[in-house]
C-alpha cells in the first residue's frame, strides 16, 4: 500500500543527508507530497513535486509504477536515492527511461557579490524591462509553453503572491526571459530559469537571475540553484554559485 503522509516527520529519517529543496518543501508541508509505506514506520517513500520524484528507502515496484495524485503528465523526473532504485527504474520503465546527469550546486548563503548583481540589474538597455511577477505577470508567464514552468506549481495568482517570487524581462508586452521559484520551503526557494529561445545567449537570463537572487536576500530566502546541465551550471557560477558535484537521474516520458 502507498499512503499519502500528512506527519511527514516519521518519512524524514530516510531522506537524512540529501540536500535537495523539493524534498524539503514536501517534508515541511510547503509544497507537493510525501507517500510512504507505512504512516508511522515507514520504510519505503517518496518526494513528489511538480516533474520531480525522489526515491528514499527500500527500493519498491509498486512506488515507481505510481502515478500519485492522479497526475496525468507523462513526463517525470526521476532520482534515485542509491543504485538498487535506479536499476528498478530503468528495468520497470525499459526504453521509456533516459538516464541523465543533473548538477548539484553548492548552498553559500554568504557567496553573492551584491554590487556586480545590481550592476547586472542595471546593465539591461532599452527598450527591455524587467519586473517582479505580479498577478498579470504570472498569467503570462502560465500562458506560454516555455515559460509555464517559472510558475507552474504554484495553481493560482494568490497562492504564487504568498509563496513565490520571481523576475521577468518584457519587450513591450512580450516576455522574453524569467527567474522564479520552481518551488518553496521554508527558508528559501528552487530557482528556474527561462528564456524564449529567440532571445537566448543575450543575458536577458543572467538578469534576471540577478534580480532575483537580490531580492530573495532583501527578504532573507535562500535561491537554491540545481542545474539541468552544464550551460545551467556556467550560468550559476557567473551569478556567484560554486559547482558542487553531479548526480544520476532518470527522465521517464511514458505515453
Amino acid at each position: 500500500m502507498i499512503y499519502e503522509m500528512t506527519d511527514t516527520s516519521h518519512a524524514a529519517p530516510l531522506f537524512e543527508h540529501w540536500e535537495e529543496t523539493i524534498i524539503w518543501s514536501c517534508l515541511q508541508g510547503i509544497m507537493g507530497k510525501i507517500y510512504a509505506d507505512d504512516l508511522s514506520i515507514p520504510t519505503t517513500a517518496m518526494a513528489v513535486l511538480g516533474d520531480f520524484t525522489f526515491f528514499a528507502g527500500e527500493p519498491k515496484i509498486e512506488f515507481i509504477s505510481c502515478r500519485p495524485d492522479g497526475r496525468k503528465k507523462n513526463f517525470r523526473i526521476m532520482v534515485p536515492q542509491n543504485e538498487p532504485w535506479k536499476n528498478k527504474i530503468i528495468d520497470f520503465y525499459g526504453e521509456k527511461a533516459k538516464l541523465i546527469s543533473r548538477y548539484a550546486i553548492k548552498k553559500e548563503p554568504q557567496v553573492f557579490d551584491i554590487k556586480k548583481l545590481e550592476d547586472a540589474v542595471a546593465s539591461l538597455p532599452e527598450p527591455y524591462t524587467l519586473s517582479m511577477i505580479d498577478k498579470p505577470l504570472y498569467h503570462m508567464c502560465k500562458a506560454e509553453e516555455w515559460s509555464a514552468d517559472l510558475v507552474a506549481q504554484f495553481p493560482d495568482d494568490e497562492t504564487y503572491h504568498r509563496l513565490g517570487i520571481g523576475a521577468v524581462i518584457c519587450r513591450g508586452s512580450r516576455l522574453i526571459s524569467g527567474a522564479s521559484s520552481y518551488s518553496r520551503y521554508k527558508d528559501g526557494i528552487e530557482i528556474e530559469i527561462d528564456t524564449r529561445k529567440e532571445y537566448r545567449h543575450q543575458g536577458f537570463a543572467y538578469r534576471c537571475g540577478a534580480k532575483l537572487i537580490l531580492e530573495c536576500l532583501k527578504r532573507n530566502l535562500y535561491p537554491s540553484w540545481d542545474a539541468h546541465n552544464k550551460a545551467s551550471v556556467a550560468l550559476a557560477e557567473k551569478l556567484g554559485y560554486h559547482y558542487s558535484h553531479s548526480y544520476e537521474a532518470i527522465e521517464v516520458n511514458d505515453d
